[in-house]
């Protein structure tokens, strides 16, 4: 997370700031996430100020092949960093902070109950089923089913079995190609439309769901986003889009809480706190909670000189 020496990105919302960030400082977010100083699989945010006269701050989430709209994990990880490192001001054992992000602002609540952040539950933005059961013709794969939502992001969700694929560590490297074909076959399908904001509308990932290795646990996912980039945790806005899928088919009732596996087994909890509309579609304003740990502090050099220093993927 960024929270010192960048520079001013101008936008009156944060899809503006995410376009002007996309057009003049994309060389910035390379030179971050991709190597020496990041990895294929690296992610990261531009914390600035806020856009909203209720928020608190904003954020820009960065991948190794551009600029999120959304991120769960990110959010608890930010509502973590800026309380415990006394950037805003914690408020109590309870504190609520709200955050800019381009999919919309995102109310986070820390709970404090002796002095550093324990956890962190976030309310989305509303989120909703775009296209159930749709059926895409995949190269390699054959025919490929699929639920379309969004939950800050667009994503395609997949069975995971229905391609005899497992979601573990050591079947990374399947879920990768599989995912990047499928999401190319999407894409491919026809265009994807956000009903309220055109700078939404578009493929981010595809997440593969299957079993809980924990009986008491609802289910595991994994998402495959940006350029075959892996999700280490449970994806925050893609537990979303699962709510809102499980919500539409009567899976989820109101208040009823599940725990979504990541792939590495940590969890997040997941509930439908209420339902809405987005420009008449149904839709539900899902709450996502889990936990996030501060690692450490840098302070990283840009040498104009150094001509690997834009960065480089070797995968």
């Amino acid at each position: 997370m960024v929270v010192e020496g960048l520079p001013d990105i101008h936008g009156a919302t944060m899809i503006e700031r995410r376009r002007f960030a996309e057009t003049h400082f994309d060389d910035l977010r390379r030179s971050l996430m991709w190597e020496p100083r990041g990895h294929a699989d690296m992610y990261g945010a531009f914390v600035g100020p806020p856009v909203e006269p209720s928020s608190d701050l904003s954020v820009l989430f960065i991948h190794n092949d551009g600029f999120s709209t959304m991120c769960g994990h990110g959010i608890i990880a930010l509502t973590k960093v800026v309380l415990d490192t006394g950037m805003l001001p914690a408020e109590g054992p309870e504190t609520v902070i709200r955050i800019d992000t381009p999919a919309g602002q995102i109310e986070a609540t820390a709970q404090i109950p002796a002095g550093f952040v324990q956890s962190v539950s976030f309310r989305n933005v509303a989120s909703f089923v775009a296209a159930p059961d749709q059926n895409v013709d995949v190269p390699g794969l054959g025919m490929v089913r699929y639920d379309l939502a969004f939950g800050g992001a667009f994503y395609a969700y997949v069975e995971a079995a229905d391609l005899g694929l497992s979601i573990d560590p050591s079947s990374t490297p399947r879920l990768i190609e599989a995912g990047r074909a499928i999401k190319q076959a999407v894409v491919d399908s026809g265009p994807i439309v956000h009903p309220m904001e055109p700078g939404l509308g578009f493929l981010y990932g595809v997440i593969f769901v299957g079993l809980a290795q924990d009986p008491e646990h609802h289910s595991r996912n994994v998402c495959i986003f940006a350029d075959g980039e892996v999700d280490r945790s449970p994806t925050g806005t893609g537990v979303s889009g699962r709510l809102a899928i499980h919500h539409a088919r009567g899976d989820v009732a109101i208040d009823e809480s599940i725990t979504v596996e990541s792939i590495l087994g940590s969890t997040f909890a997941g509930r439908v706190v209420e339902t809405t509309d987005v420009g008449g579609v149904p839709a539900v304003i899902p709450e996502v909670s889990g936990t996030a740990y501060i690692t450490g502090r840098s302070e990283l050099w840009l040498d104009p000189a150094d001509v690997f220093g834009g960065g480089f993927l070797v995968r």
